[in-house]
């Protein structure tokens, strides 16, 4: 099968990459390295350093005529959505419709969307959030990334084509990069090995910080592996049904590190929920996916490769 990977040189996508190469899929990797790394680009994929919301990318559809599109590429930051929402826009929508449009134009048969479970639903009413909630999202971000949800059923309703949604939680593990909320173990166990004192958000009324579902890089790729073949048309979240509130999250990191810092204390961001868990009986139930990875064991894995990473950088 020959699948496109937007995003491929990203956190995500990237170990996405190496596990449809590890399955004999032909890759191909469109990425304009803003956030990603050529490090991450595995070698057997084909690359395009492109942005997704040019209009030379009907030129990669039309050269490659992939079967599949995973599509990761995105603006992924919450606090940076809150501050430019027209470029968040300009990225997670109009890019995202480029890339939709081509999947119609040269024949793709399903497209698998990483969609957000940690932001678009909001404050939720209904915790641990199913699918079934209406998502209240509080951010451009998280607007964006419903607005493509819902552009995802327009496109199938309209032409056929086929879709897969996965509703993450908080992703962590190898790759990723210190950035904004969404890489809050990276930049705590960066902050840690350089000494650096690491910032603890949190309204006054849950002062350990915000509640969250992390979910290890690993078992999501596994959920974009069967993605491949199952849940057509579907939306699913993709989590663990653990809550974690950032202090406790911090402390064991620390733990882990032996470090003594401790964290400062700041007021929530523009756009940050008080607390997100999902719901994961849908992927279990559609997908007959579950995470195996305990968050014990997922810290341990990054923290590795932080070190390795630093090791590397010494030498």
């Amino acid at each position: 099968m020959k699948i496109l990977v937007t995003g491929g040189a990203g956190f995500i996508a990237s170990h996405i990459s190496d596990a449809y190469i590890e399955k004999g899929h032909k890759v191909i990797i469109v990425d304009n390295l803003s956030t990603g790394s050529k490090e991450n680009l595995n070698p057997k994929a084909k690359f395009y350093c492109m942005d997704i919301r040019d209009k030379k990318l009907a030129d990669v559809f039309d050269n490659e005529k992939p079967d599949i599109v995973n599509h990761h590429a995105a603006q992924i930051s919450v606090p940076i959505s809150a501050k430019d929402p027209i470029f968040d826009a300009e990225v997670n929508i109009l890019g995202a419709i480029n890339v939709l449009q081509n999947s119609v134009k040269y024949g793709v048969k399903k497209v698998i969307f990483s969609s957000t479970g940690g932001a678009i639903y909001g404050d939720a009413k209904e915790y641990p959030t199913t699918e079934n909630y209406v998502p209240k999202p509080v951010s451009p971000y998280a607007i964006a990334k419903f607005s493509v949800e819902k552009y995802l059923h327009y496109y199938n309703h309209q032409f056929g084509l086929k879709y897969l949604v996965l509703r993450y939680a908080n992703v962590y593990g190898p790759r990723q990069i210190p950035h904004g909320e969404a890489g809050v173990v990276s930049i705590f166990i960066e902050n840690i090995l350089q000494n650096k004192i690491s910032n603890l958000y949190a309204y006054p009324e849950n002062p350990d910080g915000m509640i969250r579902d992390y979910v290890f890089v690993g078992d999501v790729v596994k959920s974009n592996l069967i993605g491949l073949e199952k849940g057509d048309n579907e939306l699913v979240n993709i989590g663990t049904n653990n809550e974690t509130s950032t202090g406790e999250l911090y402390h064991q990191i620390a733990e882990l590190m032996n470090s003594n810092i401790q964290p400062k204390k700041l007021g929530a961001r523009p756009g940050d929920i008080h607390k997100s868990c999902l719901d994961i009986s849908r992927a279990r139930n559609i997908l007959n996916w579950h995470p195996q990875t305990s968050l014990k064991d997922g810290i341990k894995q990054t923290i590795e490769y932080f070190y390795n990473k630093y090791h590397r950088k010494d030498k």
